[in-house]
């Protein structure tokens, strides 16, 4: 048996008997060790590392696709802030009547 085998087999076993909650703890844990550990720099060159690895694997298509996503996204929020707001101030309004 192989190392990757046995570590594909360890990985399946553990996913057997641990749920969501357990990978999730792990998961945060693993998180705050490293933000312990490392420093604002570290951050920025994994940002900018993986930004690179993206920017190879990905055409000027990628970007126009998640920026159009993104402003979709945005223009909703947007919308739907705006429609709370107006019926915050309208509720306001009508209360300060009474």
């Amino acid at each position: 048996m192989t190392v990757e085998e046995a570590g594909r087999k360890g990985g399946e076993a553990t996913s057997k008997n641990h749920d969501r909650d357990f990978y999730e703890e792990i998961g945060r844990k693993g998180g705050e060790a490293t933000s312990k550990n490392h420093g604002h720099e570290f951050y920025q060159e994994i940002g900018q590392k993986g930004g690179e690895a993206t920017a190879d694997n990905h055409g000027e298509e990628f970007y126009e696709e998640i920026g159009r996503k993104g402003g979709e996204a945005r223009s909703k929020q947007r919308s739907t802030n705006t429609n709370t707001n107006t019926n915050s101030n309208q509720n306001r309004r009508s209360n300060n009547n009474r």
